[in-house]
Order: structure tokens, then sequence, then C-alpha cells
């Protein structure tokens, strides 16, 4: 049976708690084979220190760090960031990253109620287009133009799988309201 799922946002202190269930979800996909960043193999280290460094950031002001919870229990199962910090020019402007769901969590619903969460909270700290790319063909791709998110574009060889070899990626946007 499923679990009921709560989606949230983490304080500083709470994603700095979290670094362990944060770094078991990221581990999970890029040794799933997901291109977000990282190759395989993913040491539990390497995963450690990125989440420490997105805590810190949190705790700037700026990025959102959003998490997906089993209730009840609290087992973080997904998570997704609203990078809020862009140039001066673009305060209007957020990027969404590492849209992340555990293998055993798939298929739930989860992905789409974090997107939905992360366009929440950009359009709450007054964000009005949100930015994101991901690979092409993927299912990530799949849930961003159900969505509702324009495909911009398609780079080819943009980054490489986690075991090696070029992927493209698909960049999308979203505008949240009318300018």
């Amino acid at each position: 049976m499923n679990e009921p799922i709560a989606i949230r946002s983490l304080s500083l202190l709470e994603a700095s708690e979290q670094v362990g269930a944060l770094s078991a979800v990221l581990i999970d996909c890029v040794e799933g084979g997901a291109s977000v960043s990282f190759m395989s193999p993913l040491t539990r280290e390497r995963a450690d220190d990125f989440w420490q460094g997105v805590a810190e950031g949190v705790g700037r002001g700026e990025r959102i760090l959003l998490v997906a919870q089993e209730e009840p229990g609290g087992r973080i199962v997904g998570t997704v960031q609203v990078v809020l910090r862009q140039p001066e020019n673009q305060p209007h402007r957020a990027d969404i990253a590492k849209m992340l769901v555990h293998g055993r969590a798939r298929k739930r619903g989860i992905g789409a109620a974090l997107m939905k969460a992360a366009e929440d909270a950009a359009l709450a700290a007054g964000k009005t287009v949100l930015v994101l790319d991901t690979v092409t063909g993927g299912d990530a791709e799949r849930l961003y133009e159900r969505a509702g998110w324009t495909r911009s574009g398609i780079i080819p060889n943009y980054a490489l799988w986690p075991k090696g070899g070029f992927c493209d990626t698909t960049v999308f946007y979203k505008q949240l309201s009318p300018i």
C-alpha cells in the first residue's frame, strides 16, 4: 500500500538534519541511471557534501528546497529545488533543479506534486518565469509536458549519463503569470 505524501519546504536547519535522507534519494537516482550532474558510483560523502551546500544556499535565501515525505514516518522520497538567485537583470526568473523521486516511490504522482509545489513557491517568492532542463526522451520530460511547460529546444550531447556516454537535454520554461 502506498503511504500518503506531504510536500513541504525545508529550512536551513531541517535541510542540514536531512542530508542523509536527501543523499539516499540522490544516490538511488544516479545509480538508477538519472543524468543529474553526478557520475556513478556516487559516494555518500560526495552526495552529503552536495546537500550540505544546498542547505547553506537555503540559509542564504538563494534557493527553496522542497521535499516529498511519506506519512506517517516522514521518510523523504522526493525533492526539488527552486533556485531564486539569478543575475540582477532577471529578478523575475528562477530555475528548477534536481527534481528527484526515489525509484521505489515513482508512478504515484509525487513528481507532479513536487512540480506544482515548486511553481507555487516560486510565485510566492515573486518569480514569474521558470526554466529547467532534463534528459531528452525521459520520464521527466513527459512529466513537464503534462504540467504545461513549454519546450524551448534540445541541446545535443549536453551531459553524460552516470556510467558514461553523452545524452541530449531538453530545455523547458513556464510563464507563471503574464508580464
